[in-house]
């Protein structure tokens, strides 16, 4: 999308404007999550205004990129432009995402896909990856939503919740519950930035941009602020 007029900057009346259906922690209300902040200091770098919108249908926002009603989507696995044509990966990753197993009391031993089978688990209908692994776990329950799956953990109608870590991590503060985070993780995604392909010109530079704040350290300074506060 571009707005304004012509400047001496080639790029001086660009904004950019790329969506995502991820919310807290990683994207705010008042725009300081750390998606917020990484695409607005990647763009930043190389002279482009760029801001994060959020869509509660994660499909109707990839929808929206491959239109180019949108100029892109973030925090995406790798292989969607297989299906969205019209998007172009960004190859420097933006973070990875873990999958993990949350409890309130002390479990042990879980430490992958099947040590969950002795367990009363709960996850979030439509979630593949955890779909996908446990195909024939014989006590699931199958939530709307976050706040249903948190409550069966807070009532101990389960034993273990699935779910990614830092939205975890970040509703359980607003709840203020203690939970326990299972390591390893379950899984592990690296998530990227994809644009739609009318800014194939920006692909290399937006991911020169974050290499170099990753080298320069305003990478990890974001990512302390807005997520790491959070294992405390």
């Amino acid at each position: 999308m571009f707005f304004g007029v012509a400047a001496s900057s080639a790029y001086a009346a660009q904004k950019l404007v790329l969506n995502t259906g991820t919310r807290d922690p990683f994207t705010t209300e008042n725009q300081q999550g750390f998606l917020d902040q990484l695409i607005r200091e990647t763009f930043k770098r190389i002279g482009i205004d760029a801001e994060i919108i959020v869509y509660d249908a994660s499909a109707r926002a990839l929808n929206h990129a491959n239109q180019g009603i949108d100029d892109g989507a973030t925090l995406r696995v790798k292989g969607i432009d297989k299906k969205f044509s019209n998007l172009i990966r960004v190859p420097e990753k933006l973070m990875d995402n873990d999958f993990v197993a949350y409890s309130i009391h002390d479990y042990l031993g879980i430490t992958g896909w099947k040590s969950l089978a002795s367990h009363d688990i709960a996850y979030i209908l439509g979630w593949q990856i955890f779909q996908n692994n446990l195909p024939d776990h014989k006590s699931t329950i199958r939530t709307k939503d976050v706040g249903q799956m948190m409550n069966l953990l807070q009532h101990d109608r389960v034993d273990l919740i699935l779910y990614e870590r830092w939205q975890g991590l970040w509703r359980a503060k607003q709840l203020n519950i203690k939970i326990k985070a299972h390591e390893p993780p379950l899984a592990q995604r690296e998530m990227f930035m994809y644009l739609h392909k009318k800014h194939a010109n920006l692909v290399d530079k937006a991911a020169e941009a974050l290499k170099a704040m990753k080298k320069d350290g305003m990478y990890q300074k974001i990512f302390d602020q807005t997520l790491t506060h959070y294992l405390d």
